[in-house]
């Protein structure tokens, strides 16, 4: 019984490098991406990640506001998905999708100029996911 529960671990300890490998390996690539949509796109998730965590600290964010944020922080770190991140191209879709509700949703509260002063990254694929300003 403890040899299965060591193998699982060393198997757990594996998938977690190789995850930890490919994650450091696409903000490695990400970074010497030309500037772009393509460029945008693939620091999304971490842009949204980093601006969750300094708009949970804001005080013009409602309470609901920052749980969605924080479910969208949750939801890209978690290990279930919807679809497995080792399938190419769709694997993240889950991710983005899931994200980019949220965060809509979370924007509608949020004043705009906040969000903006919170994104790490070039505003304009933020403002294109957002739409105008109601």
């Amino acid at each position: 019984m403890v040899e299965i529960v060591v193998e699982a671990l060393v198997i757990a300890g594996m998938f977690a490098g190789l995850w930890a490998l490919s994650c450091g390996l696409m903000v490695l690539f990400a970074h010497r991406l030309p500037n772009g949509l393509l460029r945008q796109v693939a620091e999304f998730l971490p842009a949204c990640v980093t601006a969750a965590r300094t708009l949970r600290k804001h005080p013009d964010v409602p309470r609901r506001a920052k749980i969605a944020l924080l479910i969208a922080v949750l939801w890209v770190l978690s290990p279930i998905d919807l679809l497995p991140e080792f399938l190419p191209v769709i694997g993240p879709l889950d991710d983005v999708v899931a994200v980019v509700l949220l965060l809509r949703y979370a924007a509608r509260s949020i004043p705009r100029q906040t969000l903006l002063a919170a994104w790490p990254s070039d505003p304009r694929l933020l403002e294109r996911l957002l739409g105008r300003p109601h």
